[in-house]
């Protein structure tokens, strides 16, 4: 366990340090100089992981300073008041530097506020006519580039898992994050419980190439853990962006993470399923993921009854069984 927490303790260090941001103590003290405090004002950034700071001790080197000099700042988030940073005085500092409680303020949480994908931002205005988007879904995997906006690039990451499927679906499943055969393959939805998806898919009459597929976050999380709310919020601007590509009739929310941030409300799977709620102008259907559905079959009954609903919404005939 202590592996994991140092391993994502290091990603974070080495997400401020491509912000800029190269020291944080001086012979214990903490450094808070007027670039610091610009770039946590204005940047979205990561969580601390208390866990790694409790299991692994940070040794600080003398610190040659920070520079003054405005920081670079990664392209905002369309919507970054979703989540807002308060950077504390260096007074309001603890100075022993051994301390759990001496990491630097603007390490501290930052203060989230769960926003919905309708709420995000405002529809287009002109919509993206269905030949186009091939071309479209292109140009946002371009501008993603090879990302480093958030400290899953510098966790281990091998691929970006973009989407896939067809770009004029009326069905798009969405689900939390890519696991270690998608960072392989860069493809979403390949292993255990992307075979189980295309069962799912296969079921409900349709063929894989026939749905688009995604996920909240493009990287994989370390050991497949759920993403933090600095990752999700960062990486949300490009499936929102997807989704109002690809203008869906459906989209199916695999899994609590998924439908916490598409809907922007934390609340139980029970208290999301077996009901409609709006996504970018298409409906959305909450159901359960199928890594889930691998640990406990037999929920999956609980989750044909949520495919039926997105069936019957989009005129769909079950798949006749050999």
């Amino acid at each position: 366990m202590a592996g994991e927490a140092e391993q994502q303790l290091r990603a974070y260090v080495e997400y401020l340090r491509h912000m800029g941001i190269h020291d944080f103590y001086r012979r214990g003290e903490p450094v808070f100089l007027d670039s610091v405090a610009a770039v946590a004002a204005e940047t979205v950034l990561p969580l601390p992981v208390k866990s790694a700071i409790a299991a692994v001790r940070v040794e600080a080197p003398r610190a040659v300073g920070v520079s003054s000099a405005r920081v670079p700042v990664p392209a905002a988030v369309p919507v970054a008041a979703t989540v807002s940073v308060l950077a504390a005085s260096a007074a309001e500092a603890d100075a022993d530097a051994d301390s759990v409680s001496s990491r630097p303020a603007f390490l501290e949480p930052p203060i989230a506020k769960l926003v919905s994908f309708d709420d995000l931002a405002p529809l287009p205005e002109s919509r993206v006519a269905a030949p186009k988007r091939v071309e479209a879904l292109a140009v946002i995997r371009t501008e993603i580039g090879d990302c480093t906006r958030c400290p899953l690039a510098y966790a281990g990451r091998r691929s970006i898992v973009f989407g896939d499927g067809d770009a004029n679906a009326r069905l798009m499943f969405v689900g939390e994050g890519p696991g270690a055969d998608e960072d392989t393959s860069g493809v979403p939805f390949v292993g255990k419980a992307g075979q189980l998806l295309n069962n799912m898919i296969q079921a409900m009459g349709l063929k894989r190439e026939e749905v688009y597929i995604a996920n909240i976050v493009k990287c994989r999380p370390p050991n497949n853990r759920v993403p933090e709310p600095v990752e999700a919020n960062t990486c949300d601007q490009f499936l929102l962006q997807q989704i109002d590509v690809v203008q869906p009739q459906v989209v199916v929310a695999l899994g609590a993470t998924a439908a916490m941030y598409l809907l922007g409300v934390k609340q139980s799977l029970s208290g999301l399923r077996g009901r409609w709620h709006s996504c970018r102008g298409a409906k959305l259907a909450v159901t359960y993921h199928p890594a889930f559905l691998l640990r406990d079959p037999r929920q999956k009954g609980e989750a044909w009854k949520d495919l039926q609903m997105v069936m019957a919404e989009l005129g769909l005939k079950a798949a006749a069984r050999g």
